[in-house]
């Protein structure tokens, strides 16, 4: 009785968080978390897990589509990857190259626009790994409505460290000035990097780390970021519309701190106008005709108006900053 109601609950809620949604994420960044410990508890070995995990991330690409997120960042491989049995790494590369060459060809891609990029060291990889990214990459080349970034033999630190070690060299051959190091000169040394800064991460697996994932593209532009709980393979579009929810939050957030600093930036530029408006009209008090200091007391804001100057013997007294009469009292 409870999988039947499950279902039609689990509709209503999506419904409900489709109409919350107001802002978009232009770029999400997804660590799929969970593939091994999946299979593990099903009793299965860790290429099933994985193959599970590939038919989650087809459905992510629809989500995006619908939401209209334009750029997919997939962390599929890392570099600390490597380190793992080869009995796991073959069947895992096996699946990269199939997924791959399937996604490049498939009709949906093509229909929703998609262009597949590799980002890492791809190097590394094994040949055939590396011309199924090369066939893909040159298959969707032309897509331009969506862009799908794969994460492959990637790691956050290696390509700070490898664009750090390119300008350095660059700059001891004389190639390159010091004092022109800027944001778009490590950004031209990066891998063949994202488009879009990121906006959202999201994590599966229920670690809550970011793990050496796109530092520059993600940490720089403060990305917002979301934790859950399930395996990869379980990630659904309930989870995900929860993630857009947590951006949308940050989004909301962030316009709020804006608006109040805006604000007080406003008030502090107001007050300082207003004590110098003021200033002003206190050197002018004596030298101007009832007239003029009604008509300079009309422009000052409420509160600055110009007083009549009080009657004294002398009828003046001298300002000692800068010498210049001014009335006393």
């Amino acid at each position: 009785m409870l999988d039947r109601l499950r279902s039609p609950l689990e509709r209503a809620y999506l419904r409900y968080l489709h109409r919350r949604v107001e802002t978009v994420p232009t770029h999400v960044a997804v660590i799929q978390d969970g593939n091994r410990r999946y299979a593990r508890e099903r009793g299965g070995d860790a290429p099933d897990g994985h193959r599970a995990g590939a038919d989650t991330t087809e459905r992510v690409l629809d989500w995006c589509a619908d939401l209209g997120v334009s750029e997919l960042t997939l962390y599929a491989f890392s570099t600390e990857n490597f380190e793992r049995p080869d009995e796991e790494l073959e069947p895992l590369f096996d699946l990269l190259e199939a997924k791959l060459l399937e996604f490049a060809d498939a009709d949906r891609v093509h229909d929703q626009g998609v262009q597949v990029r590799a980002i890492g060291d791809v190097d590394r990889l094994p040949l055939r790994v590396r011309e199924a990214v090369d066939y893909a990459e040159e298959r969707t080349a032309e897509n331009d409505r969506f862009t799908l970034n794969v994460a492959l033999a990637y790691g956050g630190r290696t390509e700070l460290l490898d664009a750090a070690h390119s300008v350095a060299r660059e700059v001891a051959e004389g190639d390159l000035e010091p004092d022109d190091v800027d944001v778009e000169t490590v950004e031209r040394r990066l891998y063949d990097r994202p488009i879009r800064d990121v906006d959202l991460i999201v994590r599966t697996g229920g670690d809550e780390r970011t793990s050496n994932f796109l530092p520059w593209h993600a940490n720089g532009n403060e990305a917002a970021v979301y934790f859950c709980t399930p395996y990869w393979p379980e990630f659904s579009e309930v989870d995900f519309m929860r993630a857009i929810r947590t951006y949308q939050a940050r989004e909301a957030s962030w316009r709020r701190a804006r608006a109040e600093r805006a604000a007080a930036l406003v008030r502090a530029v107001a007050e300082v106008e207003l004590a110098e408006a003021r200033r002003v009209a206190r050197r002018l008090r004596g030298r101007l005709p009832r007239s003029d200091l009604d008509a300079v007391a009309e422009e000052l804001p409420e509160g600055g108006a110009v007083s009549e100057p009080a009657p004294t013997a002398t009828g003046t007294a001298v300002d000692g900053a800068d010498g210049e009469s001014e009335p006393a009292g």
